[in-house]
């Protein structure tokens, strides 16, 4: 049975408008966007803009796609690998905030979906904001840590910056959707799923993220941005619980061992900071929300030794009259990620495991998640696992806004919405399915 065809009371958050228009810069007039048609900017063509284009080619509601990166040449690589004339390519600064509106405003644009690495969400966000027009991206704001007591009180707090522009979206009528990849992303959908059909009451909501995957002639190749991957795991993890609020630990703290499924097995996961745990106590009523990721030891160790170096800086260093950022400079040494999926073997699993009361008042314990296997994802889409499972869902999600099935204005995340139309068209039409997991409670 397909989810749709559940009969189910979906109540929507207040922040939910019942209409969204769009603005058309030609016209300056507001005309009603849900006419299942969409031009998208995606701005970064690395490995999953590349993989969104992949996944977008093959979708009818898209009139024509910008893909636009710094590299000019990497932008027109990945328009013309989709074999598609909907799809041009352009280069731009992602650091510039009005060259990006000028983009938006040229090419007459409907949405943005930000594909870079956090340092340029703040400019594309803002960019759509004052062009009007709905954003996504798949990583929110940057975090500062608390200056004086890092491992125990949150500073500057992932998304912050885009949460305290909600009021300005939210008079616009457009939608800025946050955190819609994977991780976050479809598991924050599972979250909202889980509170509407699954549990009564949530005590832990916590993502567990694993995999088996192997990178042939490589000792260290991380198989997504190294960049992003040392800004969320040497960062204090944040935590929430209902009766103390948002707290941090240190790094790596409270090692598990959580067994993966589909082949997967086990795999010790260790605190992470991730958007999840500030997204998901907005829209969903949980006594604890954490994020676990399954790093192994040497990746772990590797990580720990750039920090020592301070290899994980972003501060500029003079090196021979240049100024470079040590965290830039270990990025360049390493492989694209985007470039190891013929010699990538194994599976990738995002998932989301809750515990608490289900709905017929039993203990229950439930892990929804979504495994990707590398031989499928090259075979299909000439995309490495990781980039791909990332990469499709906020073309899913983009879909949903254009056919009208989500609507909202301000700042939202992937739980403010009915998951069931997002995961009924991730397992259809997508060919994607998840699969659910019940464990002792």
């Amino acid at each position: 049975m397909r989810l749709s065809q559940l009969a189910v009371h979906y109540a929507r958050v207040s922040a939910l408008f019942p209409a969204v228009v769009l603005w058309i810069s030609s016209t300056n007039s507001p005309v009603p966007l849900y006419s299942r048609r969409m031009r998208l900017l995606i701005l970064g063509a690395g490995g999953v803009g590349s993989a969104a284009a992949l996944i977008a080619a093959r979708r009818s509601f898209l009139t024509g796609v910008v893909m636009a990166d710094y590299d000019t040449a990497r932008a027109e690589r990945a328009a013309t690998a989709t074999g598609d004339p909907r799809f041009t390519a352009i280069g731009l600064d992602a650091s510039d905030q009005p060259a990006v509106e000028r983009a938006i405003v040229e090419h007459r644009v409907d949405a943005v979906l930000g594909a870079t690495d956090p340092r340029f969400t703040m400019p594309i966000f803002r960019a759509a904001l004052a062009t009007g027009i709905h954003y996504v991206d798949m990583a929110m704001s940057l975090s500062r840590p608390h200056p004086d007591d890092p491992f125990r009180l949150t500073g500057v707090k992932l998304g912050d910056e885009q949460f305290a522009l909600s009021d300005q979206w939210s008079a616009s009528g457009r939608m800025a959707l946050v955190g819609m990849g994977v991780e976050p992303g479809l598991a924050d959908v599972f979250a909202r799923y889980a509170a509407d059909h699954l549990f009564s009451e949530i005590d832990e909501a916590g993502v567990r993220d694993g995999a088996n995957l192997v990178v042939e002639g490589y000792e260290f190749a991380p198989s997504f941005s190294i960049w992003t991957t040392i800004e969320e795991c040497l960062n204090p993890p944040v935590i929430y619980e209902k009766d103390r609020g948002w707290f941090t630990t240190e790094p790596f703290s409270e090692p598990e061992i959580f067994d993966f499924p589909e082949g997967i097995g086990p795999v010790e996961c260790v605190n992470v900071e991730h958007e999840e745990v500030l997204l998901i106590p907005r829209w969903v009523d949980a006594k604890r929300v954490t994020f676990k990721y399954g790093l192994g030891q040497q990746f772990i160790d590797v990580l720990k030794t750039l920090h020592l170096l301070g290899l994980d800086s972003t501060t500029p260093v003079r090196v021979g009259g240049v100024d470079v950022s040590p965290r830039d400079v270990v990025a360049a040494c390493l492989p694209d990620p985007a470039t190891l999926g013929d010699r990538m073997t194994g599976k990738t699993c995002a998932g989301l495991w809750v515990r608490g009361t289900g709905v017929d008042g039993n203990p229950r314990s439930t892990y929804l998640y979504h495994v990707v296997d590398n031989e499928w994802s090259m075979r299909e889409y000439g995309a490495q696992a990781v980039v791909w499972q990332t990469a499709v869902n906020p073309i899913v999600a983009l879909e949903l806004v254009a056919s009208g099935r989500w609507q909202g204005a301000g700042v939202l995340g992937p739980e403010a919405f009915d998951p069931v139309p997002f995961l009924d068209l991730l397992s259809g039409a997508y060919d994607s399915p998840w699969g659910r997991q019940e464990l002792p409670a």
